[in-house]
C-alpha cells in the first residue's frame, strides 16, 4: 500500500501534464485568423508541399505530399509522405485532425503522436481550394500547399506578404523540390 501511494502522485502529475499539453496544442499565431466558411470536403485529397520551415520531422525530405480523407468518426485522416534524399527512402506519417471549433472554420488540431495535438490553421486559401497557406501553433510552423507541383507567383507573393505581416521570417522557408 505504501508503494502504491508513492506511485500515485507521480502518475497523477504525469497524466495532468499530458492533459495540459494536449489541450494547449491547438493554438493559432497572434494576429492570424482561420478561414471562415471553410469547406472541409473541398480541402480533402492530395496537396503538394511547396514551402515550409526546416522541421526536424521533415528534415531532408522532398517530394512531400499531404493527403486528407474523412474518417468514420467525423475526423480527418492526415497522411504525410516525402522522400528522404539523404537516406534514399520514402517516409510516411499518418495522423488525425479535428476541428477546434466549427467545421466551417479552417482551424484544426492535428496529432501524429496522441495525446499530443498541435495547431493546424488554414489562414488563406483560394476560392477553388487549389493553393493554401497553413499556420501552426506559433511563428515556428508554416506551410504553403498546392494541388499542383508548382505555385503561381501571384499566390506565392500573396502568401509571403500575409506571413510576413504576421511576423513569420519567410526568408527561412525551404522551397520543396517536387519532381
Amino acid at each position: 500500500m505504501k508503494n502504491l501511494n508513492k506511485a500515485i502522485l507521480p502518475v497523477s502529475i504525469g497524466l495532468l501534464g499530458i492533459l495540459i499539453l494536449s489541450s494547449c496544442g491547438a493554438k493559432i499565431p497572434k494576429g492570424a485568423t482561420a478561414v471562415q466558411g471553410f469547406n472541409s470536403k473541398k480541402f480533402l485529397e492530395k496537396w503538394y508541399e511547396i514551402a515550409r520551415f526546416d522541421y526536424r520531422f521533415e528534415k531532408n525530405l522532398n517530394n512531400v505530399t499531404a493527403e486528407y480523407s474523412n474518417k468514420p468518426n467525423g475526423n480527418i485522416e492526415v497522411k504525410n509522405r516525402g522522400y528522404d534524399y539523404v537516406k534514399n527512402e520514402w517516409k510516411e506519417s499518418i495522423g488525425e485532425a479535428r476541428f477546434v471549433n466549427e467545421p466551417t472554420e479552417g482551424r484544426l488540431k492535428v496529432s501524429f503522436f496522441k495525446p499530443i495535438w498541435s495547431g493546424y490553421n488554414v489562414i488563406d486559401i483560394d476560392e477553388n481550394y487549389t493553393y493554401a497557406l497553413i499556420a501552426g501553433n506559433n511563428l515556428d510552423y508554416l506551410w504553403i500547399l498546392s494541388r499542383e507541383k508548382t505555385l503561381p507567383d501571384s499566390y506565392k507573393q500573396r502568401f509571403l506578404e500575409k506571413a510576413k505581416a504576421l511576423g513569420y521570417k519567410t526568408e527561412n522557408l525551404i522551397w520543396v523540390e517536387q519532381n
